[in-house]
């Protein structure tokens, strides 16, 4: 069994037992990429969402201040940006679940890089890569406007690995 499967064993059976998982087994969790320690999603790879607005830069989030909004954790670099967000999520989320918004302009889901971002008309959008970065900055609006046509398609899809 590999380390990662063995602490997911360690910390689901702490869980069952109603015991505190051992601190090696947590901070492995937390290192798993996709996964935060409250067993959910973790949305933004731990950046902050807040950030962002606030800060105006891409802010890494604590796993120590963590909300759950429709099943997906989210991290926050202050108690004050998670209480923002508690108190309006709609505000703060990334758009397309934070999926690549130029990728979802072409009808697809790639990871979005949350060093790779944009604040459009009070939303925030990231990219793949620095390539598709620049793609989507050429036609913003146009690439928004495909975008919001197309997540309705391919919102509830699986992402496309590459």
């Amino acid at each position: 069994m590999s380390i990662t499967k063995m602490t997911l064993a360690a910390f689901a059976v702490a869980s069952l037992l109603g015991v505190a998982a051992p601190a090696q087994a947590a901070d492995e969790i937390n290192a798993v990429p996709g996964l935060s320690i409250v067993g959910k999603p973790l949305a933004l790879h731990g950046y902050d969402p807040v950030a962002y607005f606030t800060v105006g830069k891409p802010t890494r989030g604590s796993d120590k201040i963590v909300a759950v909004h429709d099943g997906v954790a989210y991290r926050f670099a202050s108690a004050a940006h998670k209480s923002a967000f508690e108190k309006d999520p709609a505000k703060y989320l990334p758009a397309y679940g934070g999926f690549c918004a130029f990728g979802v302009s072409v009808g697809k889901k790639f990871d979005g890089d949350p060093n790779l971002w944009k604040i459009e008309d009070g939303k925030l959008y990231l990219n793949l890569n620095e390539e598709i970065y620049a793609t989507f900055l050429k036609d913003l609006d146009g690439n928004i406007v495909k975008a919001e046509k197309n997540w309705t398609k391919i919102e509830h899809t699986a992402a496309m690995a590459l």
